[in-house]
């Protein structure tokens, strides 16, 4: 039986007429919504910051990890250690150097890599690519793959366990917008893919349930001369995405949308120009995602809305609580707003909540849930 939320907006006491502008003086809005920023939402104006906390207690908090502590130097990224997880989706850091000597292939999921750091040459059964910092590689299940590093090269690993990876349905906008699907590139069997063709004894690791099994060749199996289809490796960069803005609203994160899966969405947050009408908001509003966890992964700029957050750095939000810009960030919007916005981060909403790993656990700032405390309290 199909079934719709119970959607009839209310109004009661003192609030704005629009979410986001306009505010009430003095007032602080937050956002309570269901189904990430999809479903039915309320818009509340608090006296106080949403944020306000003076202590807190309990397993339930904001997190803020430095993954760049994490020892993830490996030569296998199936080896490479896990951080957050649920059912849907595993996130791994993996740095390495040099040519790997051995083919992956998972076959638990797609694979999405974010290349945080470094340059060099993906092989896989399609053929070969270039990489470069800020590139996604989405990697189909059950694709053999290596790397050769030119650079020293920092990966963030995204498993869609179980599952694969979509594009957004771009709606009204059209299927041009945020980035051309023309931008996507393929690998090619190129020179440097059939150079790389010998038969020396080459080994594919697979993953599955988990576990791994070696197979093992008297030859490179990364042997193809040519194939035709539609289900092969893509490569996206953040710098080809073209953000959706508004100069008089501020945009929630589901606009920046890059892929989707089942129980989870990956967003990616580039440079863009801030709202420069006067009554709306020009940093990210306070709200509640009470149906997802949410997780951003920074890559490089100025995060406008947060303080003492380095690149290789993680936040983790989860569903229960409050949570929006830093107290600084916040008055400095009221006051010199600027006007642009020199960030990019990757965000991973879930549906499920995550598990923190031993070693995400080890790198945890604690002092992270303070960080909205007001100066003095």
């Amino acid at each position: 039986m199909s079934r719709q939320w119970i959607r009839f907006p209310l109004r009661e006491g003192e609030c704005s007429r629009q979410a986001h502008c306009d505010l009430p003086q003095g007032t602080y809005e937050r956002e309570m919504g269901r189904e990430g920023f999809f479903g039915p939402t309320a818009h509340l104006h608090h006296k106080h910051p949403p944020t306000g906390w003076i202590d807190w207690e309990g397993p339930l908090r904001p997190h803020a990890f430095n993954f760049n502590d994490i020892p993830s130097e490996r030569d296998c990224p199936l080896a490479a250690p896990l951080t957050l997880h649920n059912a849907d989706v595993k996130l791994r850091v993996w740095r390495t150097h040099g040519a790997m000597r051995h083919l992956v292939r998972n076959a638990d999921g797609d694979e999405l890599l974010f290349v945080h750091e470094g340059s060099g040459h993906f092989y896989c059964d399609f053929g070969h690519l270039e990489y470069r910092d800020g590139d996604y590689l989405l990697i189909p299940r059950g694709t053999a793959w290596r790397i050769e590093a030119s650079t020293p090269s920092y990966f963030l690993l995204i498993e869609n366990s179980d599952g694969a990876y979509q594009l957004p349905d771009k709606g009204l906008l059209g299927p041009q917008a945020i980035f051309d699907l023309a931008v996507l590139e393929h690998p090619h069997i190129d020179d440097a893919f059939k150079a790389q063709q010998d038969e020396s004894t080459w080994q594919i690791r697979i993953k599955r349930r988990g576990q791994i099994s070696t197979v093992t060749y008297p030859y490179n199996p990364l042997d193809v001369v040519g194939w035709h289809g539609d289900n092969t490796v893509v490569r996206l960069n953040w710098r080809d995405i073209r953000p959706l803005v508004s100069h008089r609203y501020h945009l929630p994160p589901s606009v920046h949308t890059t892929f989707v899966a089942n129980g989870f969405v990956i967003c990616t947050f580039t440079p863009r120009p801030v709202e420069s009408d006067p009554g709306a908001l020009k940093v990210p509003f306070f709200h509640n995602n009470d149906d997802y966890d949410e997780v951003l992964f920074y890559h490089r700029g100025n995060f406008f809305s947060r303080d003492n957050i380095e690149q290789g750095m993680v936040t983790l939000h989860p569903c229960g609580f409050p949570h929006g810009p830093h107290p600084k960030a916040l008055k400095k919007s009221q006051v010199d707003p600027a006007t642009f916005i020199d960030e990019v981060a990757v965000m991973i909403d879930t549906r499920r909540a995550l598990e923190v790993s031993d070693a995400a656990a080890a790198v945890d700032v604690a002092e992270y849930v303070n960080s909205w405390r007001a100066p003095g309290l």
